[in-house]
């Protein structure tokens, strides 16, 4: 069964839009786990407009399952990330200035610079995933970076979802094919829902993880936390 990785991001948003500790990012954390999350994601951006680096480190102690922290490879967040030593780091080419993950590495052109930041991570026995689009040539050279795993992007997938679900999610075969030929392994994440999640993963059964945050987080508001994850947990199921 594909794994189920909350992405808390969004949690933090709303608490630092007032300040203070409500909602308690930690409380949230701890809940999802209790309610089936098989794994907590964050992505602590430099301008702390949501997780801060300090939620990182308060985090990392309660977490029980999986903890995956994403972003940039930044020196402030590679001294972080070596420093909290998380199951997985997710690597993801984003400028501070984007509202959100929405490209995948050139791992071509970024090929020295990625080998030389997993070599560090590897060296700490943390296991890494780069965030990556349907290029079946990225996917092959994102092999030579000693990548363990790649994170599927799947924004285009969600918007061509209504329009031709079948044409959608075709270059998410092809794409999860190549890796598993590499002996790559497979997460997927970006605008999946209660909608589009289950074809899409009936579609790419190969998928180890999804990392699902602002759909899961609002869903959470119409129907509660609980409810909400084990809504989900049923989408993933083979």
């Amino acid at each position: 069964m594909t794994r189920l990785s909350v992405n808390i991001n969004k949690v933090a948003t709303l608490r630092n839009a007032r300040g203070g500790k409500i909602p308690d990012l930690l409380i949230f954390a701890q809940k999802s786990e209790q309610f089936g999350a098989q794994g907590i994601t964050v992505h602590p951006r430099q301008d702390e407009r949501h997780i801060k680096k300090e939620d990182v480190y308060n985090l990392k102690p309660i977490i029980t399952t999986e903890f995956n922290i994403e972003g940039y490879p930044s020196e402030e967040f590679m001294s972080l990330v070596l420093d909290v030593k998380p199951n997985q780091v997710t690597l993801v080419p984003d400028s501070p200035n984007v509202i959100t993950s929405n490209a995948g590495w050139n791992t071509i052109k970024k090929q020295k610079f990625l080998k030389k930041i997993i070599q560090q991570l590897k060296k700490e026995n943390i296991r890494t995933s780069i965030f990556i689009e349907t290029n079946l040539d990225m996917i092959s050279a994102a092999k030579d970076t000693g990548t363990d795993r790649i994170e599927l992007y799947t924004e285009e997938y969600a918007k061509k979802f209504n329009a031709d679900k079948r044409e959608a999610v075709m270059p998410f075969v092809l794409a999860a094919k190549r890796a598993l030929a590499l002996k790559l392994e497979v997460n997927a994440g970006h605008d999946l829902n209660l909608d589009n999640l289950k074809y899409f993963l009936d579609s790419v059964p190969e998928i180890k993880e999804v990392s699902i945050g602002h759909a899961l987080i609002s869903d959470a508001m119409y129907f509660g936390l609980e409810n909400t994850i084990q809504m989900y947990l049923r989408q993933l199921k083979k």
